[in-house]
């Protein structure tokens, strides 16, 4: 075995040549995971039956092509950062939502957490919290106050949320977050500075 790193997804398992590509599609320490396919492992798929589009899209560049982003420290171990879809920019930074929902739901008001960008006109975005709260907790400006003082203190500065919102989560059939939809309720609004019911942004709370 190997030792256990508290929020590490551990090290690849042999047999899987693990690469994380950046934007820029070289290798970096963090970036989507992709399989090599030079040496493609026997687990791996061939391709997906009668979809070329599918497959190009997957498996271009001689990579098979997760979807998932990564980091991966000295030591080889991996750290989840989110769906590609799902990871953004604030001030040019990247922010993970995966990372501060693992935090929010630390809370013990919070029972469910959806993180997505929100317009900014200084920051072109921030992190926002879209937020279900526990049972016999209420859902205002104090409830959210000790939530982002929660998160402040447990992140870096740039990760921090600054606007959270508590309403319900749009769901699949399966239970799955529909994040996508919470991101086009926030585009919607531009940088339109009203807020919504049960909505409190950080300089509020001051």
């Amino acid at each position: 075995g190997q030792p256990v790193k508290p929020g590490s997804m551990g090290r690849p398992l042999p047999g899987y040549p693990i690469v994380l590509l950046g934007a820029d599609g070289r290798v970096s320490e963090e970036g989507e995971i992709c399989i090599d396919l030079a040496r493609r492992p026997l687990g791996l798929m061939r391709e997906y039956l009668d979809d070329p589009a599918r497959n190009a899209s997957a498996m271009g560049d001689g990579y098979y092509h997760t979807g998932d982003v990564a980091s991966r420290d000295a030591q080889g171990y991996l750290t989840y950062v989110g769906r590609m879809d799902d990871v953004f920019k604030s001030s040019d930074y990247r922010i993970s939502p995966f990372e501060l929902e693992s935090v929010l739901i630390e809370h013990p008001a919070v029972a469910e957490a959806a993180v997505v960008p929100s317009p900014d006109a200084l920051r072109l975005s921030v992190p926002k919290a879209f937020v279900v709260l526990a049972a016999h907790c209420n859902p205002d400006a104090e409830t959210a106050r000790a939530i982002l003082r929660h998160v402040r203190e447990r992140v870096s500065p740039y990760k921090r949320i600054r606007r959270l919102e508590f309403a319900p989560l749009p769901k699949t059939i399966s239970g799955k977050i529909r994040r996508v939809e919470l991101r086009k309720l926030e585009q919607a609004r531009g940088t339109d500075a009203t807020r919504r019911p049960q909505e409190f942004w950080e300089e509020d709370l001051r």
